[in-house]
C-alpha cells in the first residue's frame, strides 16, 4: 500500500489492524479518508488477510463525513456526488471482502461510521458509543448508507434512525441488532476484539470465504441454482480443507490451516 495520512495500519499473522487516525474531527471522513479506505479493502482482497479490524483513535469510531469537505463542494453537484459516490464504493467493497471483518467501537458511530459497522461480520461496542444516522437533521441524505442500514437492522427500525435522527446508545443497538456485543469499557472491548479474532482464525480461511460469498447471494440468486453451487462447493471443502478440519477434530487439536 502507499504511504497513508489518515490511516494507522498494523499487519500481524494475517490479522490487518486499521485505525481511522483524524482524532481532531472524531475521526470524520474526508475524500483522502475514503480513497485511502478504499486503498485498503483493494489490498485486503488479493492479500492473504484472514481478519480485518477496523476502530478508531482517541475514543471515537467515525463520526461520519467531513462537514467542511461537503460545504467546500457546496457550489459543484458533480463534485458532490462523486464524492458522495466513493464512499459508497468504498462500502460495497468493505461489504463483500473475503475476510472477516470485525468493527470495534467507541464514541461517535455516526452516519457513514454507522454504515461501517452496518457492513462488519463483527460488530463489538462498548458503553461509551452513541449511535446515529444525524443526516437528515443537517439538511442531507443519508444516501450511500442506507441500504447497509435497512439490510443490517430491517425497514422499521431504520426508518426511525433516518427519519428522526435519533442517537441510540450500544445497549438499544444491540437490541435490534446493529451490533453483536457490547463491552463495559475500553479494556473489555479489547479481550472481545482478540476473542473474536482468535474465533475467526480457527476457522478454515477458504471455508470462510466461501461461506460468505454464499450468505451475500442469499436473494440475489434463485435458491435452486444457489443450493446447487453450494453442493459442489462443498464437496470441493471436504476433500481439501476438510481433510485438516476432520483430523484436527479426531486428534483434538486445533487445525493447521494454509491460505492460499
Amino acid at each position: 500500500m502507499s504511504p497513508l495520512e489518515t490511516l494507522l495500519v498494523d499487519e500481524q499473522s494475517g490479522v490487518l489492524t486499521v485505525t481511522l487516525n483524524r482524532p481532531k474531527t472524531a475521526n470524520a471522513m474526508n475524500l483522502v479518508m475514503v480513497n485511502e479506505l478504499s486503498q485498503v479493502m483493494d489490498y485486503v482482497a488479493k492479500a492473504k488477510v484472514r481478519v480485518l479490524v477496523l476502530q478508531g483513535a482517541a475514543g471515537n469510531f467515525c463520526a461520519g463525513g467531513d462537514i467542511k469537505d461537503m460545504q467546500a463542494s457546496r457550489g459543484d453537484s458533480v463534485a458532490l456526488a462523486k464524492l458522495n459516490r466513493a464512499f459508497g464504493l468504498m462500502i460495497e467493497k468493505a461489504n463483500t471482502l473475503p475476510c472477516v471483518v470485525i468493527c470495534a467501537l467507541q464514541g461517535a458511530v455516526l452516519g457513514g461510521g454507522l454504515g461501517l459497522a452496518c457492513v462488519s461480520d463483527v460488530a463489538i461496542s462498548d458503553n461509551s458509543s452513541r449511535f446515529a444516522m444525524p443526516e437528515t437533521s443537517l439538511g442531507i441524505l443519508p444516501a450511500q448508507i442506507a441500504p447497509f442500514v435497512v439490510e443490517r437492522v430491517g425497514l422499521t427500525a431504520a426508518r426511525r434512525l433516518a427519519l428522526l435522527g435519533l442517537r441510540i446508545t450500544s445497549e438499544e443497538a444491540l437490541a435490534f441488532g446493529l451490533i453483536h456485543q457490547v463491552a463495559v469499557n475500553e479494556e473489555d472491548l479489547q479481550r472481545q476484539v482478540s476473542a473474536a479474532i482468535a474465533a475467526a482464525l480457527n476457522c478454515a480461511p477458504q471455508a470462510t470465504q466461501m461461506t460468505k460469498a454464499l450468505l451475500h447471494q442469499v436473494g440475489q440468486v434463485d435458491m435452486s441454482d444457489l443450493l446447487d453451487q453450494a453442493a459442489k462447493d462443498f464437496a470441493n471443502s471436504v476433500a481439501k480443507e476438510g481433510i485438516e478440519g476432520a483430523t484436527a477434530f479426531a486428534q483434538k487439536r486445533k487445525p493447521n490451516w494454509h491460505q492460499g
